[in-house]
């Protein structure tokens, strides 16, 4: 396993005080909003790189939380963890505050930079007049070193930041990220964090017994048995009236993104209490989302002592709370001991294969005319609806497209039992499985090189379709005679409205 070590460009940390700006730093120097920002200390809490491009240079940015003399709440764990990361970067920014001024604390982080032993650069952010900037720096001259006034806010002096960091960038070529992006989402304190560290090899995530300590959604890169992976640890996710403050909900609104963005999403769940309705209601948007989820209960060693057929206990539940998903893959393990990990990550790739596997034409259409011979045809009005053939996307995870010449009489049930014998045929269980319906209209054949051509569902556009040569086909843009993408589960009733996605 790797994961700061790993890398193939420079690294310039950011240090200072909390709430003097260092993650407002990060947002600019990234161009992104990873960083949680309010105006408020001790939002940053753990430690957060990200790449950088400027003016054709690339280097990682890496966002700290706030460095105190404090012995109260995370001050103590995020002071350890700062020290600990310094060693990991090429260069270092120290961020101090020109409204407050010069305080004691902030001559204990000029120490500790000197003695990382890396050159840093001293930057005053909040100078909001750059005609008062010599009077509101002077004291932080007292160092002895290059001070450059800033606002972040209005983004003055960024310009002499970047290029202080270009001028110290070793010759390394950068690469993208690459591997499958693994979201780890629950609810808080279920081990989370404590998960990722065991993955990276490394202090990472603060890990506390305190409920809320994850606040950002820290994004890093890694391998296992070899194949790479990008790991998104993310803030535990609570209903919406239990959230205390602005930050909470910032840190649901970046979960959630990282759900849409992963490829497969682990949802970690306490093996000691098992699975419960706000779980559910995770699940449940992870599968709107149409991603590949995997069931983690953690701290596994401890509910094997303590419950009597844990698993078999533990199963049940799942079953009960996840009715809608009833073969959600299940994996059991230790984030603190490590037990399980191996076969989590087994469970990963094959899950990974399945949401990318490829099914050639003419075996699926086989498939499909014994499966439709088997079940009475659905009847829309007093006419029979008639299924001519099915293709298969490159979309993941994996989804069909049903040609009928009635798509609204091809009812969630018939296409259920379609996903279903999908699923069996392929091995594809534990799979959110999609599929569409569009009308065939056959129009003048086209001439013999033409490629047929078809108009997707909106989620479907600018997806390359794999499938036999039928001619030319036309299908109309009218989003009503498409059925409803569904998956091989129903969240509401026929009658229902929108699913109504509960965070």
């Amino acid at each position: 396993m790797s994961s700061l070590s790993n890398r193939h460009c420079g690294r310039v940390g950011i240090i200072g005080r909390p709430n003097v700006g260092k993650s407002t730093l990060f947002n600019i120097l990234t161009r992104t909003r990873k960083a949680v920002v309010r105006n408020e200390p001790g939002v940053t809490r753990d430690v957060q790189i990200e790449l950088a491009e400027w003016w054709g240079s690339r280097f990682e940015v890496m966002d700290t939380g706030g460095i105190t003399d404090s012995k109260e709440g995370f001050s103590p764990l995020i002071r350890e963890q700062v020290l600990s990361v310094l060693s990991k970067v090429d260069t270092i920014i120290v961020v101090m505050d020109g409204r407050a001024g010069l305080v004691p604390e902030d001559r204990d982080i000029i120490r500790i930079a000197k003695e990382s032993g890396k050159e840093f650069l001293v930057v005053v952010n909040k100078v909001d007049r750059m005609h008062d900037a010599d009077m509101l720096v002077s004291e932080f001259f007292e160092f002895g070193f290059d001070v450059v006034p800033a606002s972040f806010e209005r983004r003055d002096n960024i310009d002499i930041i970047v290029e202080w960091i270009r001028a110290r960038l070793p010759e390394q070529v950068a690469s993208e990220k690459v591997g499958v992006r693994l979201a780890l989402v629950g609810k808080p304190n279920v081990g989370k964090s404590s998960l990722a560290n065991r993955l990276l090899g490394e202090k990472r995530m603060l890990v506390s017994p305190i409920a809320g300590t994850t606040v950002d959604a820290i994004e890093t890169e890694f391998t296992f048995n070899n194949n790479p992976y990008v790991l998104v640890d993310t803030a535990g996710l609570r209903r919406s009236a239990r959230r205390q403050d602005g930050v909470e909900f910032l840190s649901a609104v970046m979960s959630h993104r990282s759900i849409i963005h992963a490829d497969i999403v682990l949802l970690l769940v306490d093996g000691t209490t098992g699975p419960t309705d706000q779980d559910a209601t995770v699940l449940e948007y992870a599968l709107t989302r149409h991603k590949g989820v995997i069931l983690v209960a953690n701290k596994s060693d401890l509910a094997e002592a303590e419950i009597p057929e844990y698993r078999k206990w533990f199963r049940e539940r799942v079953a009960r709370e996840f009715h809608f998903f009833a073969d959600i893959p299940v994996e059991f393990i230790s984030a603190k001991t490590g037990a399980g990990v191996g076969r989590l990550f087994e469970r990963i790739e094959d899950l990974w294969a399945k949401l990318n596997i490829k099914i050639s034409t003419s075996k699926l259409n086989n498939f499909f005319f014994q499966v439709i011979r088997q079940a009475p045809a659905p009847v829309w009005g007093v006419q029979n609806v008639k299924l001519y053939y099915l293709v298969k996307t490159q979309q993941v995870p994996p989804s069909f497209i049903a040609f009928a010449n009635y798509p609204q009489g091809v009812t969630p049930a018939y296409r259920r039992f379609l996903a279903k014998r999908i699923q069996d045929e392929w091995g594809l269980e534990g799979v959110p499985i999609r599929i569409f319906v569009m009308q065939r209209r056959r129009t003048k054949r086209a001439a013999p090189l033409q490629e047929p051509t078809l108009m997707a569902p909106p989620e479907a556009q600018d997806q390359h379709l794999d499938f036999a040569d039928e001619g030319e086909w036309s299908t109309p843009h009218n989003e009503a005679e498409w059925g409803e993408a569904v998956l091989q589960f129903d969240f509401t009733s026929p009658n229902d409205g929108p699913v109504d996605e509960k965070s």
